[in-house]
């Protein structure tokens, strides 16, 4: 056996138990001493439906998805439509083995459920399985969870087989069982799980392929965390107490997570009618002196527009989540893509003002989550944190001690009563909570009820004390201040390294990105160097405030870039020009958007066919936008 990678991919249907599964044999992986990645691809159906999740797993850490994958434990859709092939979706029942054949590597294995699938139905499956030299294993998983317990553990059963082709002992998986299952039925599924090692043991060489489990050790504890995990968690050790929302994928999981664990801490959760309901709810508990949050997806943000724009004008802090997903309109709910950057730097009306953060990993997540909230709460603005349903979906083992920092509760420029008592006042006693001349263009604001702080809070332009005011020396005076606020932030978020440097210091070549795509792009640049090329990488987490002056000195450093983002329209390029639109003959892009994330081999495609060879891009899943002027 070969054990220096383990790309594992369950496929069943939507409701099979797909994601569980997985998340159990990923934690299972990581305590063996093993660094884990997995991706989802689920369709936007409560029950049946294709779907599938990647596990990665390595001896080394590991950032991305692979090319390919070489185990298949294919389960079968229970749920399954009609099973006829002239049906508008196909025979659903086999697709989790004939749909993802085309990806599995040479020498791969398939362990599939003959209970529910007829490979007969498959055309030149045992043609293709013979070229691909696929290691194939029928198994009736169904017939022999039913047979010592429910059918639904047929999933256990698969693991059980799983383990005993790749010689991985029971042990870590039995340890998660016990912890998760109550003994009514952990009892069945550890038999179930016993009998389906053993028989394949029995009935199999186990050993005629080369796919193994990997050996690691890790040095310190690891926890398995999904970006929403991070988000969520970062929020809550930053001090957030509230939260409004509507479900909407992928937004979702934050929004549940939140919910879980806010009461814990004395905070309140509340789902509400709407998404204009649900960010004005954050605005108006932030502006009651809670540290406060919302958020959507595209559909959900785009409702959001009004109040977002009513925080900035009143200056009230607040954070927004955007959770992208492939658009416009419903678009496809469950897919990724990063198309909704525009939407988000710019809704609302008039010159707004706000902080727009992209982390690019889980850990980020979790650090970006929490600069959100004091930048939001410091500068009183409102800053969106801005990911996909990668980001957010994807688990990957993160050391324990990355979460070891203090908590931290602190509103910002908010004033005491007796700090209060020295602030300027209108003649009527309202407190100047909008003066001109401030530090950084933040002005300290009050807390409604405190004494001597009593201001009005508007959407219009407004004067000092809040009262509506049409002037045009005062308009001035106050938009500046507030465009102020954004140079303050640049300069706050210069002296915190949030951006992300990938290969080595000097290249010759360049690769950009933002967000979710920055693991795939630190992978692509390794391959690329490996193979004798010269290229670095920058991925890019501030959207807005944009580092300007840190991106030129990365175009400046090389001959050419290549701008890599999962959008149609290139608008991460588009920022880029925006800012610096004297480098647009430098900046090409590879685009992706199909509603599956790029894969490493994909980006080292496409840099060795366009900036190498300097030709065109032979590729039916991503597309070359040359520079401006080629």
């Amino acid at each position: 056996m070969t054990n220096n990678e383990l790309i594992w991919r369950i496929s069943g249907g939507s409701g099979d138990g797909i994601a569980s599964t997985s998340q159990n044999f990923a934690k299972a992986l990581m305590r063996s001493g093993l660094h884990v990645f997995t991706h989802r691809h689920y369709p936007s159906r409560i029950r049946g439906g294709h779907t599938y999740t990647e596990i990665r797993a390595s001896a080394d850490p590991v950032r991305s998805r692979g090319d390919g994958y070489n185990f298949l434990l294919a389960l079968g859709d229970s749920f399954a439509r009609n099973p006829q092939e002239d049906a508008v979706y196909g025979n659903e029942e086999i697709k989790p083995l004939s749909e993802n054949l085309d990806e599995l590597r040479e020498g791969g294995v398939i362990v599939y459920d003959e209970g529910l699938i007829d490979v007969s139905d498959i055309p030149d499956f045992e043609e293709r399985a013979e070229a691909n030299d696929w290691h194939v294993y029928p198994l009736d998983l169904r017939g022999l969870a039913r047979e010592t317990g429910r059918e639904i553990m047929r999933n256990t059963a698969g693991i059980g087989a799983t383990c005993a082709l790749i010689g991985m002992e029971l042990e870590h998986v039995e340890d998660l069982m016990s912890d998760a299952m109550p003994d009514k039925i952990l009892e069945p599924n550890l038999e179930v799980l016993e009998i389906a090692y053993e028989s394949v043991l029995e009935e199999y060489d186990a050993d005629a392929h080369d796919v193994g489990i990997p050996t690691g050790e890790h040095d310190e504890q690891q926890v398995l965390l999904s970006g929403s995990d991070a988000i969520s968690y970062g929020a809550l050790d930053e001090g957030c107490r509230f939260i409004a929302g509507y479900p909407m994928t992928p937004w979702t999981e934050v929004f549940t997570i939140m919910t879980k664990n806010l009461p814990k801490v004395g905070g309140i959760s509340e789902q509400v009618e709407d998404e204009i309901a649900a960010a004005g709810l954050a605005v108006g508990a932030s502006h009651a002196g809670v540290k406060a949050m919302s958020g959507s997806s595209g559909g959900g943000f785009s409702l959001m527009s009004e109040p977002l724009g009513l925080a900035e004008m009143t200056e009230t802090p607040v954070v927004l989540v955007e959770a992208m997903r492939a658009g416009p309109s419903t678009g496809m709910p469950t897919k990724p893509e990063q198309s909704d950057l525009e939407h988000v730097l710019y809704t609302s009306q008039g010159d707004s003002q706000r902080v727009v953060l992209a982390p690019g990993t889980v850990e980020e997540a979790y650090d970006q989550s929490r600069l959100a909230f004091e930048l939001a709460y410091e500068y009183q603005i409102p800053a969106i944190l801005l990911y996909d349903q990668k980001l957010g979906g994807e688990l990957v083992n993160v050391p324990k001690s990355h979460f070891d920092r203090e908590p931290n509760a602190d509103l910002g420029k908010t004033l005491s009563e007796a700090e209060l008592a020295d602030q300027p006042h209108s003649e009527d006693g309202k407190f100047h909570r909008f003066q001109h001349d401030v530090d950084d263009g933040v002005s300290p604001r009050s807390i409604p009820g405190q004494k001597g702080g009593r201001y009005l809070a508007t959407g219009n332009e407004h004067d000092p004390s809040g009262h509506i005011s049409e002037d045009p020396d005062n308009r001035v005076a106050q938009i500046d201040r507030r465009t102020q606020k954004l140079e303050a932030i640049r300069e706050h978020l210069d002296d915190r390294d949030t951006q992300t440097y990938m290969g080595p210091e000097e290249a010759d070549y360049g690769i950009m990105t933002f967000g979710s795509q920055q693991g795939t792009v630190a992978e692509a640049v390794d391959v690329l160097n490996d193979a004798g090329h010269s290229v670095k990488a920058l991925g890019v987490s501030d959207m807005l405030p944009f580092p300007t002056a840190e991106v030129e000195e990365f175009i400046e450093s090389v001959d050419e870039v290549l701008v890599v983002e999962m959008t149609a329209s290139g608008q991460f390029r588009g920022l880029i020009q925006k800012n610096l639109g004297r480098y647009g003959e430098k900046l090409s892009s590879l685009l992706k958007y199909n509603g599956n994330p790029f894969e490493p081999g994909e980006i080292v495609e496409g840099f060795e066919s366009i900036v190498v060879d300097g030709g065109d891009l032979d590729s039916s899943t991503t597309t070359f936008v040359p520079a401006a002027g080629d």
